[in-house]
């Protein structure tokens, strides 16, 4: 048996409909599923939706919103922003670890959350922030 699986896209409702209407008529759920070409997971995926509304449960997918934004409360987009504004060279790694500090080491926002904060607020430049930035390591007067 081969172990290489089979990638199936997301199904269109004449697909769905042949799928239900094969299986009804042959009573077998892996026919049903090779006549509409679908896997048997895509099956029990609608069939809920169809013992529920029939074919017409068939026609549209649930919403794809997403419905748990990733958003902070204001007081952590404030802290953000004060903890920027009071050390403008403080990368978004720097500004997440000492916040998780404040919170006795439990993170508390992580760093590219405190890169969009700060974008949103027009507090990161296009190029990142200081802290992110190669320095200078040569010693003065060394041509090196």
């Amino acid at each position: 048996m081969s172990t290489k699986h089979i990638y199936f896209g997301y199904t269109t409702p004449q697909q769905r409909k042949l799928l239900f209407e094969s299986w009804e008529a042959t009573g077998d759920i892996g026919v049903a599923c090779r006549i509409a070409r679908v896997s048997q997971r895509t099956f029990y995926y609608w069939k809920p939706r169809f013992e529920e509304a029939g074919y017409a449960g068939l026609e549209m997918f649930k919403s794809r919103v997403a419905h748990k934004l990733n958003t902070k409360s204001p007081e952590v987009e404030a802290e953000v922003i004060r903890l920027r504004r009071e050390n403008p060279d403080w990368g978004k790694a720097h500004i997440s670890q000492e916040m998780a500090k404040a919170n006795n080491w439990v993170e508390v926002v992580s760093p590219n959350t405190v890169k969009r904060i700060l974008q949103d607020a027009d507090l990161w430049s296009s190029s990142g922030s200081l802290a992110g930035e190669k320095r200078n390591t040569q010693k003065p007067g060394s041509d090196g």
